[in-house]
């Protein structure tokens, strides 16, 4: 039952490496169940169309696109999707540079480059590169991962990433600079709650009341000061009711502007739409209801101590690096257009553990410890409201993980029915959930009745090699060393 089959060759890289100074391991990522990204490790990436991958017909690989793209890399991450008719794949490279200039750190930086390869048109089967952006951080991501729509990006790490300009971007910056230099302060400033907007602008000195016209319609706003063109103008987020929208100058001689929405407990991401020129500011409250909303954390306690944790901080009130603490990683969403952080969560005490696939058509999860517990997280890039979904608790595996001095791999179930870590050598640790019991227990120390128990295993692999390899399916555990693979059955199939 835990026999493999005879292995088959499928595919043998066409070059020989051996000649090749400092390259890097091969590496390689399944992008969906027919394609497949690889590096060779001296700088050369392959893209593999593999058919139907796990059905019994021995069908080789065929290379569809090799390019050399400069330093040695390894694959982080791959998607395969379409976009506008097209197929298109992004890849995610990571490398680790030398960096002269850096004289008083590591003296390397890290690169994560973002390639897209997209299918020429016109029935053209010929793949090329569209797109290339980098990114450069201080510390290897401890997760990195493109949406499946190849929009946008993910990020865990200890150090904040931030793209690296082209010179064309440069150019159209220098531009955009020039406009920007003239608006230095937000021409106005604007806070809500679950019922009401409060917008408030600074007025110049002479103007008086009857200067001001706002004009309020469900779905409008218009402000204009004396005869000049108006000053705020255009479709709000939400409907308001407008009859009972009102406004005051207030003694510092700012003008105070309240809308009343018509959702109640609509949260707005904007005021008017496509206006740029305010600013969003948030109370505290809400900052802490946001980070709520974000991270329910433990499995029992919300937040035993609410006073040690700070609320994350509003965003757009920071410099991309403020956002990242000393002491913990960072949870970023980068988007792929503007190349901007859209999303940043500090993750503070919540140390990363590991990553797995669940469902191959969305993101790979994360799993992150929270208190004595380790929670698993499933990113949905589509859905910015719950962005980031909690779908599984391993109870204790926080706790227990951190006393494994030697662990080298963690992994889990992607049906969540037992999570598994490995030390460098021999032994694996099975970690199942807690399952009903046919008979009640008695716990007499504490005098209560135990209903359930959460079993754990420990497998010794009778090999002295290295493990190098851990990967969990619902049933089995593989375990690879350099000499062998081992299968440890976990679950017995239906």
């Amino acid at each position: 039952d835990t026999a493999l089959q005879k292995p088959r060759e499928v595919f043998r890289l066409p070059t020989d490496l051996t000649a090749c100074d400092n390259r890097l391991c091969a590496s390689m990522h399944f992008s969906s169940s027919t394609w497949v990204t690889l590096s060779d490790g001296t700088g050369r990436l392959y893209l593999i169309k593999s058919g139907k991958r796990g059905s019994s017909a021995s069908e080789k690989w065929e290379i569809v696109f090799n390019e050399e793209l400069g330093s040695p890399f390894i694959v982080a991450h791959s998607v395969s999707f379409m976009k506008s008719d097209a197929h298109s794949l992004s890849v995610l490279l990571l490398r680790v540079e030398k960096d002269e200039l850096d004289t008083k750190g590591s003296g390397f930086h890290v690169t994560l480059e973002w390639v897209t390869i997209a299918e020429g048109k016109e029935g053209d089967h010929r793949y090329e590169i569209i797109k290339r952006r980098v990114l450069q951080g201080k510390s290897v991501p401890h997760y990195a991962a493109i949406e499946p729509s190849g929009d946008g990006l993910m990020i865990v790490s200890h150090k904040p990433f931030t793209f690296m300009q082209s010179e064309s971007d440069k150019i159209e910056e220098n531009d955009d600079a020039k406009i920007s230099n003239e608006k230095k302060d937000p021409l106005y400033y604007w806070q809500q709650t679950e019922d009401d907007v409060t917008i408030t602008v600074h007025l110049p000195q002479d103007i008086t009341r009857d200067d001001i016209k706002i004009r309020f319609s469900p779905d409008n706003i218009c402000v204009t000061l004396k005869d000049q063109p108006p000053l705020m103008e255009g479709k709000l987020y939400s409907s308001v009711d407008h009859e009972s929208c009102t406004w005051i100058i207030k003694e510092d001689k700012s003008l105070e502007i309240s809308l009343i929405k018509k959702n109640e407990g609509c949260r707005w991401t904007e005021l008017i739409i496509g206006d740029t020129r305010g600013e969003f500011i948030m109370d505290p409250s809400q900052c802490s209801e946001i980070a709520e909303s974000l991270m329910h954390l433990t499995s029992e306690v919300m937040n035993p101590n609410p006073d040690k944790e700070k609320p994350p901080c509003n965003a757009q009130e920071l410099e991309e690096c403020d956002a990242f603490l000393e002491d913990g990683a960072s949870l970023c969403r980068f988007d792929g257009d503007s190349l901007k952080i859209t999303h940043i969560i500090n993750l503070g005490s919540n140390q990363y553990l590991f990553s797995v696939v669940v469902n191959p058509k969305e993101m790979p999860c994360f799993c992150l410890r929270h208190d004595v517990d380790a929670l698993l997280w499933q990113p949905h890039s589509d859905q910015p409201e719950n962005m980031w979904e909690h779908i599984a608790t391993f109870n204790a595996l926080g706790y227990v993980q951190a006393s494994k001095q030697d662990k080298k791999f963690m992994a889990c179930a992607p049906d969540y029915s037992y999570a598994a870590l490995c030390e460098c050598l021999r032994r694996v640790f099975i970690y199942r959930q807690p399952t009903p019991l046919a008979t009640v227990l008695y716990n007499r120390k504490e005098g209560r009745q135990v209903g359930q128990v959460a079993k754990q295993l420990v497998a010794t692999l009778e090999a002295n090699d290295p493990i190098l390899g851990f990967q969990a399916t619902s049933e089995r555990l593989f375990v690879l060393t350099t000499k062998t693979l081992f299968l440890i059955k976990v679950n017995s199939g239906n």
